[in-house]
């Protein structure tokens, strides 16, 4: 499968390092949130690999909601447990990291399941700056461009048909709520083949650390971001 060098399973149980998640998220992704850098203090595995994960060992349900309870840390040592409607993955110390609910349809098929990885991990990536900025300059609130916290929280994908073979994904809608220096999000996307809206799905985070929007430091926090997104595709 497409992210199976983006983990490993010792002793059975799925297993990340830091390179794999940033690598992950920088390849994959095209995601260069710092708390994905291989050296960030505060590094964790990224949601969208998890979420990867999921989909390579399970396979993909009509209907998919992932709520995201713990950050993983390099090392840690998921237990994966059998097939159900319901999952709940925990590390071998039972802390629980994420809660999977799914139903409708299966399928195993890998094009599909390669694809549907692929074209969300790259539109899930764009969050910033081509979504988060604008909304958050609505609200004239801006994320600590030094230290930016950006959580995933939940995420739910529900399709009409798993009869297809290579989806797309346009954004829907976007909307998001202050409160003091803590923001939610919640992002809207469509899944479309040859045109044809064919299923939907949502994207939810939290921020923390917000404070009041300053043009000149977010404009130059973005030119950052992309100077360092190119260099990284040039290399």
């Amino acid at each position: 499968m497409i992210v199976d060098q983006y983990f490993s399973e010792p002793n059975g149980h799925v297993c990340f390092t830091r390179e794999q998640g940033s690598n992950f998220a920088k390849h994959m992704a095209g995601d260069f949130n710092p708390l994905h850098d291989a050296d960030a203090r505060r590094f964790c595995i990224p949601g969208d690999l998890l979420f990867s994960v999921v989909l390579a060992k399970y396979g993909v349900s009509q209907h998919m909601e992932f709520d995201f309870s713990g950050m993983v840390l390099e090392g840690v040592e998921l237990v994966l447990p059998e097939p159900s409607e319901e999952l709940k993955i925990q590390d071998t110390e039972k802390r629980d990291y994420l809660q999977v609910r799914r139903g409708g349809d299966l399928s195993r098929d890998e094009t599909l399941l390669q694809s549907l990885t692929q074209k969300y991990v790259e539109f899930s990536g764009k969050s910033f700056p081509h979504i988060l900025v604008p909304l958050l300059a609505e609200k004239n609130v801006m994320i600590n461009a030094a230290r930016p916290m950006v959580m995933y929280v939940s995420m739910s994908i529900d399709l009409d048909t798993l009869d297809i073979e290579n989806p797309s994904l346009c954004s829907d809608y976007s909307k998001i709520e202050i409160s003091g220096r803590r923001g939610s999000v919640e992002l809207g996307f469509n899944f479309l083949e040859r045109d044809r809206i064919i299923g939907r799905g949502k994207k939810c985070m939290i921020l923390s650390g917000l404070r009041e929007y300053d043009k000149a430091v977010m404009d130059a926090a973005i030119v950052d971001y992309n100077t360092i997104k190119e260099a990284f595709a040039s290399r």
